[in-house]
């Protein structure tokens, strides 16, 4: 593999605009498949074999006119709205949506059937039934426009739903801020515009071809939103990462006085093949979602392994044809005031650093362990839960509507359970439901219990019942697990009926178990495959053993930081949030393969460059002061950027956004200080030359990668590579 790439490389170097005209086609061809044959995203949850979905399965199934996309107007005014003028106000308003298009039906909040006037009469919904199953910015600006004579009138109007969430202005892009940052990084590390221009270019244009290649993938499959939010989330980090690693080794090889196609296959052969593998190792780690048995989940995995080759490839192909493109160019047009620092300094800061870490190697880890150990206690009380409109913020219209529904109708009608009864040889399921919704009503912890609807066939029926506490409380799941566990066991023995519950608690509920099952064979797939690459890569067994038990270390401290701040609300001011969240069930799954394989990413990246230079001398000692020496400030440089890039997504109004935002960039922190420069030095100096053994018979089964290696096949050896060849032999 190093010797393709060397080739790939050199040749880059001395034909460049070949492969940069290639990319650019790539690239156009990518944009128009999006544009004509691309798919929108798809935020249909779906959780195959839990309960939950088998009663919403149900419900579609038999209840064809209930499945109807719909949004909420929800209207208030302190004054009452039982007036003749609100009345005639909010009729004329109901008249107007109804002649919407895409509109199939509009509730009348005064219709005796289904009025939906709050008891003391200042609160109605208006609900609008749509033909679609996704609104948009002209369904809202329609609205807008039917809802200004109700404003006129004094009358509060706010929206739920895909009309408020349409409602939002539309925020400065989070990616724009990471871009900033990252630029300002790379201009501090490398001194020159050409050089920083490099792996922004390499970034975009792999953001570009990934984020179509997604949108493509929507057509035939189900794609959520957050998919690619998390994708170019990591698109965008791991883009200008590699490329960074990529140059840096190209410009300490200029400096040795190589030629430019010389340098650039070298750097290729090296920093590029640990570009592949550390990609690789977060590939496996993203798509061992699949594991999760969560269809949105998996496409979440699926989609960001798209983003994540695409940038590696570009990494090992457009980032050299640039390089050789520019040619000695690359140190033209020096940024002023930023002082030019050697390539490898042996009176470093990273140099000192790493041999005082380890001269005291146990007092390093043991201190630095403990710390992350108590980052990761809040983990111990992390209650799972998917965020409403509750935790939008205070200004929202989603949180102005759910506070004038839960002031006016109680806290639990923002989110009311959905009993499910079948019964295909129940004589009369009408009457039967009618009797099943009587006992619902004495449950304690149940507000109110709507009348049954009955399907057209007489064999499903469904019950709206609405609990006393908000959709978030633990009281609520507390009732949920005494319907499971008693009141609708009781039913079907007394009843003969099949009674099953959802809605948005039972799904989330579903959502945890599944999870909480599924967790120990993701965690086995992922640390499994990532141990199996890197015992390949460095031919060591305690290398990877390390690499595994410190990641998983780091990783629980990430989720610790994340319940503090969302779930105890520790600083949640500071990033802007307004009220405490449970935790998104999908994000510590989603998070541990992300940051799971991002640490591998770096561990490859330092450790292979400790491995180089042991194999050079033998020494262990020296080897990872070297290796910190050399690769200090690049992993540094690469971890500020990936911070910045995760962390502009904390700027992003949604909460999950903002939760995934804070989570990552909180664990690259940890992974790049405590973990890099301080446990991994700690642990292999502990180890000494025993970190790199391998069993024999092992050694002989797996296949031999060079990762050292640079030269070309038919490239005449330099007196170091005769030296590093004959060392790696030895060993």
């Amino acid at each position: 593999m190093a010797h393709l790439l060397f080739r790939i490389g050199h040749l880059a170097g001395r034909h460049p605009w070949r492969l940069i005209a290639s990319w650019v086609v790539i690239a156009l061809t990518a944009l128009v498949l999006a544009q004509t044959i691309g798919g929108e995203a798809d935020e249909t949850f779906r959780l195959p074999g839990s309960e939950s979905q088998r009663a919403a399965d149900l419900i579609e199934d038999r209840f064809p006119q209930e499945t109807l996309y719909s949004a909420n107007v929800i209207l208030h005014d302190d004054d009452g709205l039982t007036s003749a003028a609100a009345t005639r106000t909010i009729g004329n308003l109901v008249n107007d949506l109804a002649h919407n298009g895409d509109v199939l039906g509009v509730s009348d909040p005064y219709d005796p059937a289904s009025r939906t006037i709050s008891k003391d009469g200042t609160t109605a919904i208006v609900t609008i039934a749509y033909d679609k199953d996704q609104l948009g910015a002209a369904d809202y600006d329609q609205a807008q426009a039917d809802v200004k004579q109700v404003r006129d009138a004094g009358i509060q109007v706010e929206y739920d739903q895909g009309l408020g969430y349409e409602e939002a202005a539309s925020e400065p892009s989070s990616e724009a801020y990471g871009i900033a940052v990252s630029i300002v990084i790379l201009t501090i590390a490398f001194g020159t515009l050409v050089a920083v221009a490099m792996p922004i270019v390499v970034a975009l244009t792999a953001l570009l071809i990934g984020t179509s290649v997604i949108t493509i993938l929507s057509a035939p499959f189900s794609m959520p939103e957050i998919a690619s939010i998390v994708a170019i989330m990591m698109g965008l980090g791991v883009g200008i990462d590699y490329s960074l690693f990529v140059l840096t080794r190209h410009r300490q090889n200029l400096a040795t006085g190589m030629s430019v196609p010389d340098a650039v296959g070298r750097a290729n052969a090296t920093a590029g093949l640990a570009v592949l593998f550390a990609g690789t190792t977060v590939i496996l780690a993203i798509v061992g979602l699949q594991v999760s048995g969560i269809p949105m989940l998996s496409m979440m995995g699926w989609a960001t392994a798209v983003m994540v080759l695409t940038t590696m490839l570009a990494a090992v192909t457009l980032l050299p044809a640039l390089l050789g493109a520019v040619g000695h160019n690359i140190d033209r047009l020096r940024v002023p005031f930023v002082r030019k620092r050697p390539v490898d300094n042996p009176a470093s800061k990273s140099a000192r650093w790493a041999a005082h870490v380890t001269r005291h190697p146990l007092v390093f880890g043991i201190s630095t362990a403990l710390v992350l150990a108590v980052l990761a206690i809040p983990v111990f009380s992390m209650r799972l839960g998917f965020p409403d409109a509750g935790n939008d913020g205070e200004s929202t219209t989603t949180r102005q509507a759910y506070d004038l529904v839960a002031d006016g109708y109680g806290e639990g009608t923002n989110g009311p359970f959905t009993v499910v009864l079948e019964g295909e040889d129940v004589a009369n399921l009408g009457q039967l439901s009618q009797s099943v919704a009587s006992g619902l009503e004495d449950v304690t912890g149940v507000a109110s219990v709507g009348a049954p609807t009955v399907n057209e066939g007489g064999d499903v029926a469904t019950i709206e019942v609405v609990p006393t506490t908000s959709p978030q409380d633990e009281d609520t799941s507390g009732l949920l697990n005494r319907f499971r566990a008693t009141v609708l066991p009781a039913v079907e023995e007394q009843t003969g009926v099949n009674a099953l519950v959802t809605g948005n608690t039972p799904l989330t509920d579903d959502v945890s178990s599944r999870l909480q099952d599924r967790m120990p064979w993701f965690l086995a797939t992922v640390i499994g495959l990532s141990f199996i690459v890197l015992m390949i890569v460095f031919r060591s067994v305690w290398v990877p053993l390390k690499a595994a038990i410190l990641n998983v270390l780091s990783v629980g401290a990430a989720y610790g930081v994340v319940v503090a701040v969302f779930q105890w609300g520790w600083f949640a001011d500071l990033f802007g949030i307004d009220e405490t969240v449970p935790i998104m069930p999908l994000a510590p799954m989603l998070m541990f393969a992300i940051l799971f394989g991002l640490s591998m990413d770096y561990e490859v990246f330092l450790v292979s460059r400790i491995r180089e230079q042991f194999l050079l001398h033998g020494d262990a000692h020296r080897a990872v002061i070297e290796g910190m020496r050399t690769t200090g400030r690049v992993i540094t440089s690469a971890g500020l950027i990936m911070i910045a890039v995760f962390g502009a997504f904390i700027l992003n109004p949604d909460v999950t956004t903002k939760m995934f935002g804070v989570g990552l960039s909180t664990a690259v922190l940890l992974d790049v200080t405590l973990v890099r420069m301080i446990l991994v030095p700690a642990a292999l100096s502990l180890l000494g030359a025993r970190a790199w053994w391998l069993p024999a018979w092992l050694d002989r089964l797996l296949p031999k990668i060079d990762l050292e290696s640079g030269e070309d096949e038919g490239e005449p050896a330099t007196e170091e590579d005769s030296t590093r060849s004959s060392e790696h032999a030895l060993s």
